[in-house]
């Protein structure tokens, strides 16, 4: 996979090659996309974005643009691509102010 095929502010289910190597399915949030990787919240685990390399996504199998109203809401700084430079991983709570939260 390349660039092209994730947007931002969009889930969606995945297949991926995790750090152990294995290949694993994933529901995703993606952020930010940089040139070779996104910023993503796994939906299905609490609180953590990911850096994903657009190489370890083998297979899209679903795709669903979030309404701007249901969009999750993270500070631009946290997103910013120097902080992600030697970073894989960053736990970070997010939510959407239409959800109440």
């Amino acid at each position: 996979m390349d660039k092209s095929n994730f947007k931002e502010n969009t889930r969606y289910t995945i297949t991926w090659r995790a750090p152990d190597g294995k290949l694993r399915p994933a529901n995703i949030y993606v952020y930010k996309m940089f040139e070779n990787a996104m910023i993503a919240r796994m939906t299905d685990k609490s609180g953590f974005l990911y850096k994903i390399a657009y190489d370890d996504v083998t297979k899209i199998v679903m795709e669903k643009a979030v309404a701007q109203e249901d969009q999750y809401g993270i500070p631009s700084a946290v997103l910013d691509e120097k902080v992600w430079k030697d970073r894989t991983m960053m736990e970070r709570y997010s939510s959407s102010p239409h959800m109440g939260k």
